[in-house]
């Protein structure tokens, strides 16, 4: 059988059995062609059903080896190329048309060495491998908010959580990282070795490399945390969002809040009252001390009256968990775009809760994000995330299941944002943006901001020929 894979020109390459033959010999873990496994059967299928498309070739990589020999193979016969960590990006760069993907979902491995505070992390892990093996130690390092969420893509473009005001963001927290270049070569990237490509990777996105594997720092997190989760009536949010905005900019640094719009599903176990109704969700976690910080989240169980309070000491595994119905694997469409506040206006708040009642479907957010504390003691060019000042974001996520739905959903979603750049510095966050006819490189010099020409510098060095391109994507530069 001969496989027709695409080139990054478009053009096509003709791959016959016996070539794809000398790959399987090489890899250890699984070369699948076309008819070799449906959906179904992947390890790890793509998040965002607006982005299904199939590779014409996918190696299902158990290791490093893995990853050289793939790359190796990509680069000897000039194919397009997509790698997938956990799967989970917006915008579709975890997924491939027609080219080969690299696919970490079997490198899912995490080892904790508690007396250092580090977690060594495979490139294909989640969230959740993450949280359950570093808990078993009373550990934690900052990482994202639904335990599906890959880690390599979420680090890479930066990592909110809810740890950010205390420990920084997930790239904060990376040490070292290994790296399988677009020559084949396996490097280590740290602060001793290969800095400039540590800090090209804290931020910079997929552009550099495969990350096959992570080293983070830990910190004494849980396995309880204080939680406060205030279900409010939407039609309330103007007076609910002022009240927690004047709040959270003075919280002490434990606390990292947010709020969430949405139409709450009538979920099992959950009240009536709040079933297929609009509501507005305080969340906010205080990684200290459990009694205080109860003390501390009880101002926003005061916001207003709540429909239910889900406020109580909780597991921080449940925390990370508790988003995870909303996001389930290639059953919903997507099409996200944020941007970062300067200041949270009354005006701002009233246009927030404006679109937050005229969502166009019930799955659809609003969402508000206090930022601050460790985030904003690095400075902005000390890594190559540079969103360092900004002390809220808004993010519009347009989810739906109906693809009759793609062109309405994403035009409320670039209105919304479009409004909001009266309020906002106009910067987005990457990993918050969707995308539909955009090119590869769009918003990419308005987020990177000034630190974009040396990271371009960087991509000359470690890939001139720009063979990673299926990222938020930085042109190699001299």
């Amino acid at each position: 059988m001969t496989v027709t894979a695409v080139r990054p020109d478009g053009s096509r390459e003709q791959l016959p059995e016996n070539v794809l033959e000398e790959l399987r010999a090489h890899l250890r873990g699984q070369v699948v062609a076309p008819d070799g496994a449906d959906v179904a059967t992947e390890p790890r299928v793509a998040w965002n059903a607006m982005h299904p498309e199939r590779p014409s070739i996918s190696t299902r990589c158990t290791g490093t080896a893995d990853v050289v020999d793939a790359v190796g193979f990509a680069r000897e016969h000039g194919l397009l190329v997509g790698v997938r960590g956990g799967g989970h990006s917006v915008a579709g760069l975890s997924s491939v048309g027609e080219g080969m993907l690299i696919d970490l979902s079997l490198m899912r491995g995490v080892q904790v060495d508690p007396e250092r505070r580090l977690a060594h992390v495979q490139g294909g892990a989640l969230l959740g491998d993450v949280d359950r093996e570093t808990q078993a130690f009373g550990l934690a390092t900052p990482l994202g908010r639904v335990s599906e969420t890959g880690v390599a893509g979420l680090t890479l473009g930066g990592g909110y959580g809810h740890l950010n005001a205390k420990y920084g963001l997930a790239c904060d927290n990376l040490v070292e990282a290994q790296v399988v270049l677009a020559d084949g070569r396996v490097v280590t990237a740290s602060a001793e070795q290969n800095p400039d490509l540590f800090w090209a990777l804290r931020g910079g996105g997929g552009n550099f490399g495969v990350v096959t594997s992570f080293t983070f720092r830990l910190h004494p997190v849980g396995p309880v945390v204080a939680f406060a989760g205030a279900f409010y009536p939407l039609g309330e949010l103007g007076r609910i969002e002022r009240g927690w905005r004047d709040y959270v900019v003075g919280a002490p640094r434990e606390v990292t809040s947010f709020i969430v719009t949405m139409t709450f599903p009538a979920a099992p176990g959950m009240p009536e009252v709040i079933h297929d109704r609009p509501v507005a969700i305080v969340g906010a976690v205080h990684c200290g001390d459990v009694d205080d910080g109860m003390t501390t989240l009880q101002p926003l169980r005061e916001l207003g009256t709540p429909l239910f309070d889900l406020s109580q000491p909780m597991p921080y595994t449940a925390v990370q968990t508790a988003f995870d119905p909303f996001f389930p694997r290639q059953a919903l469409r997507a099409y996200w775009k944020s941007q970062y506040l300067d200041e949270l206006t009354d005006d701002a708040i009233d246009a927030i809760a404006a679109r937050a009642a005229d969502r166009p479907g019930p799955m659809s957010l609003a969402n508000t994000f206090h930022l601050g504390g460790a985030v904003h003691d690095v400075g902005a060019e000390e890594t190559a995330f540079p969103e360092r000042s900004a002390p809220f974001m808004v993010s519009f996520d347009s989810m739906w299941s109906d693809a009759a739905d793609d062109a309405s959903a994403i035009a409320w979603t670039r209105s919304a944002w479009q409004e909001m750049t009266r309020y906002g510095n106009g910067t987005p966050f990457l990993n918050f943006t969707g995308r539909d006819d955009e090119p590869l490189d769009a918003d990419v010099a308005t987020a990177f901001g000034r630190n974009l020409r040396r990271l371009a510098e960087i991509k000359a060095v470690y890939d001139p020929e720009n063979f990673f391109r299926l990222n938020n994507n930085v042109l190699p530069r001299a």
